[in-house]
C-alpha cells in the first residue's frame, strides 16, 4: 500500500477541528486506499447491505465500537447517510469519522442535513507532483499521459478500456443512483467534450448543438460534473479592471489521463505537454487554496493570466504556467498588474529544478516547479 502523507496529515487536522471529515473526489482517485492507511480504525464499506442492516440502529451500533476511528466508505450508499453521520456527530464526541464518496456532501436528496459545524470537507485529487516519488514515477510525461489515478499511473502499458469502463462505473454509481439526470447518452457526451475542450471557454449554446441537449440541460448537467468532481469550473477575475472578460468561465477536467485519452493522444509531442502541464498546476493549486478562490484572468485584448487568486482587499496572487520556463513571456502578467499592482508572481515550470527570484520589467517573479509550489505559496512573504 503505497502511503500518501499529505492527504493522511489533512485528515488528522480536519479531526481535529470538527468530528466528521467528508472525503470526497473522482471514482478510483484512491480514496478507499488511503481510508484503509489509517491502522486500528474501524472499516466499513457501505456498499454491503450487511453493513446497511448494522448502521439501522446507530446509537447502538457506535455504543459498541471499541475503536475512536470509524472509516465509512462510500456512506452514501446508506439510505439516509446524514442521519447516521450526525447521530455520530452528537452523541458520540470522542468518535472520529472519515466518510468517503464520489460526490459533494449535500449534493443530492439523500443528505438531508448539511452537517454544519460537524465536518471538515476535503477534496482528494490525482496524485500530485510532490507525490510522484512515493509512486515511483520520475517522469513527469508519463504523470501527464497516464493521468494521476493510482492504477493508471502505475500501469506500463495503455489501457483504452479503463476509460470507458470508468465512465460507465461513473454514470451508473455516482450520477444515476444520486441524481436526476435522464439522457444518459447526452451526459457522457457532454463529459468527453469538456475533456477534450479542457481548459477553454464554456459556451452553453454550442455544447447544446453538439450533444443535442438543450441550453438548460447543459448548465444543469454541468453542475452536476461539478458536484461530483469530474469538472472543474475556473471563473474570470475581476475588481474593476478595465476591458475584462467577465462572463464566461473555463472548463477543466478532472485528470490529465482523461484529457488526452479523449483528445486522442497516445504519446505526447512537447506542444501537448503545455496544455495538460496547466492542468497539473490547477490540481496543485487546488490542494492548496480554496477552488472558489481560484480563477484565472483575461482581458478583451487577449492578455492572459493561466490563474490568479485574491488575497485580502488589494492583494491578488498570479501564476503562470510553462513547460518551459524558457517560453514564459510577460506580457499578460504585465497587463494585469498594470491593474492590480500588488501581490506575488510565480513561474511554475517543469525544467525548474530548484525554485529562484528574477526582476523583470521591475516585477519580482518567483520561478518554481509545481513540487515546490505549496512551500512557496504557504511561506513567501506577501507583498
Amino acid at each position: 500500500m503505497i502511503s500518501r502523507p499529505y492527504w493522511k496529515a489533512r485528515i488528522i487536522a480536519g479531526w481535529e477541528k470538527a468530528p466528521i471529515v467528508w472525503l470526497t473526489g473522482v471514482r478510483r482517485v484512491g480514496k478507499t486506499t488511503l481510508a484503509r492507511s489509517f491502522e486500528g480504525a474501524a472499516y466499513l464499506n457501505c456498499d454491503l447491505p450487511s453493513v446497511a442492516e448494522r448502521l439501522r440502529e446507530p446509537e447502538q451500533f457506535f455504543g459498541s465500537l471499541d475503536n475512536t476511528r470509524l472509516i465509512l466508505d462510500e456512506v452514501h450508499q446508506l439510505p439516509d447517510p446524514s442521519r447516521v453521520l450526525k447521530i455520530a456527530a452528537d452523541a458520540f464526541p470522542n468518535l472520529k469519522l472519515l466518510a468517503t464518496g464520489s460526490s459533494t456532501l449535500a449534493a443530492t436528496q439523500k443528505f438531508r442535513d448539511s452537517l454544519a459545524g460537524r465536518k471538515r470537507i476535503i477534496h482528494l485529487l490525482p496524485v500530485l507532483p510532490e507525490e510522484l516519488s512515493v509512486f515511483g514515477i520520475r517522469d513527469m510525461r508519463k504523470r501527464l499521459l497516464h493521468g494521476g489515478l493510482p492504477q493508471r499511473l502505475l500501469a506500463e502499458e495503455p489501457d483504452p478500456e479503463f476509460y470507458s469502463e470508468w465512465m460507465d462505473s461513473f454514470y451508473a454509481r455516482d450520477v444515476q443512483e444520486l441524481f436526476r439526470v435522464e439522457k444518459r447518452a447526452g451526459f457522457l457526451k457532454l463529459l468527453e467534450i469538456l475533456l477534450r475542450q479542457s481548459g477553454s471557454l464554456f459556451e452553453s449554446t454550442s455544447l447544446a448543438k453538439l450533444t443535442g441537449l438543450t441550453r438548460p440541460t447543459v448548465m444543469n448537467y454541468l453542475q452536476v460534473l461539478q458536484v461530483t468532481h469530474a469538472v472543474t469550473v475556473v471563473r474570470p477575475y475581476s475588481a474593476g479592471g478595465r476591458r475584462e472578460i467577465i462572463a464566461q468561465p473555463k472548463v477543466f477536467g478532472f485528470d490529465t489521463g482523461f484529457v488526452a485519452h479523449n483528445r486522442g493522444w497516445n504519446e505526447l509531442r512537447t506542444d501537448d505537454c503545455g496544455p495538460l502541464w496547466e492542468h497539473l498546476v490547477l490540481e496543485t493549486l487546488m490542494s492548496i487554496i480554496d477552488e472558489a478562490k481560484i480563477h484565472f484572468w483575461r482581458d478583451k485584448q487577449q492578455r492572459e493570466v493561466d490563474f490568479v487568486s485574491p488575497r485580502g482587499r488589494a492583494s491578488c496572487d498570479a501564476f503562470e504556467c510553462k513547460w518551459s520556463a524558457e517560453s514564459f513571456e510577460i506580457r499578460g502578467l504585465r497587463a494585469f498588474r498594470d491593474n492590480y499592482p500588488h501581490g506575488r508572481n510565480f513561474l511554475v515550470a517543469s525544467n525548474v529544478v530548484h525554485a529562484y527570484l528574477r526582476t523583470i520589467e521591475g516585477m519580482d517573479i518567483t520561478f518554481t516547479n509545481a513540487a515546490q509550489l505549496r512551500g512557496l505559496i504557504t511561506s513567501s512573504p506577501q507583498s
